[in-house]
């Protein structure tokens, strides 16, 4: 079993930048893929990025290309999502996952943390 949790959400001007932290209990985070998803208010949830399990291989969604950065360090555990020129539209509750396929489907996560909301203001 294995727990996330994210931080570093907040409200922020466009333009601004945040960076999303995504905490893993277990010994095991290492082995896994590790992307970010978002939902928005009244939307479905969708792909952001994807990690792979040794950090080496990235996907992003192309809405957040050249503006977000994914990353991780398995000695300590923990993912990242830096956001750079964020905008209004990138405003939603933003959740980590882990699996064992690189994926942008959220049905291929195994599991996933309680999400942390992110609110670009114009």
């Amino acid at each position: 079993q294995v727990q996330l949790v994210e931080s570093g959400g907040g409200l922020v001007r466009a333009g601004d930048s945040l960076r999303l932290s995504c905490a893993a209990s277990g010994r095991t985070f290492s082995t896994y893929n590790m992307a970010w998803f978002r939902q928005a208010p009244g939307e479905e949830r969708e792909f952001v990025a994807v990690v792979s399990w040794s950090g080496q291989w990235t996907n992003y969604a192309d809405s957040v290309k050249d503006r977000f950065t994914i990353s991780r360090d398995n000695p300590k555990n923990t993912g990242y999502l830096q956001m750079n020129s964020l905008k209004p539209e990138d405003t939603a509750v933003y959740y980590c996952a882990i699996g064992s396929v690189r994926s942008t489907a959220s049905v291929q996560y195994i599991y996933w943390g309680q999400g942390t909301q992110v609110t670009v203001s114009s």
